[in-house]
């Protein structure tokens, strides 16, 4: 069975997430993707933040959340992914780049929006009181 490894971050704000939409797609996504060749989670988590959505994360910022797994979207049953989740604080403004084609913020109602693994956070942060 094949796993997909990626990194997500995770921005909440009034009961809500921050989602992102790459070109060609319908579902939401949490801003992310997958580590390069010798790339801390750091490294991987800030250079994607960086490319898809023109802020900077601040290291010191920047705690765990959580690992979460579930069937990979776009990909044959039994591929899965894994997401781990870290939270931070950020500098800039918040704006779509590259391959992102618009950001949103999710509440827990919309989550039928978005992937099956996106659904497991969803349901979790709600757990966690978190999501509205």
């Amino acid at each position: 069975m094949k796993t997909i490894d990626k990194l997500a971050w995770i921005e909440i704000r009034d009961g809500k997430i921050l989602s992102t939409r790459s070109k060609g797609r319908t579902k939401y996504y949490l801003p992310g993707g997958k580590r390069e060749a010798g790339e801390t989670d750091f490294q991987a988590l800030h250079r994607e933040i960086q490319e898809e959505l023109s802020i900077n994360l601040l290291a010191e910022s920047i705690t765990f959340t959580g690992i979460f797994e579930a069937q990979a979207d776009s990909h044959p049953e039994g591929v899965l992914v894994k997401i781990t989740c870290y939270e931070g604080v950020y500098t800039g403004t918040l704006c779509p780049a590259n391959e992102i084609e618009e950001k949103v913020w999710l509440g827990y109602n919309d989550k039928h929006l978005t992937s099956a693994v996106d659904h497991i956070i969803f349901d979790w942060l709600k757990e966690q009181n978190r999501l509205h």
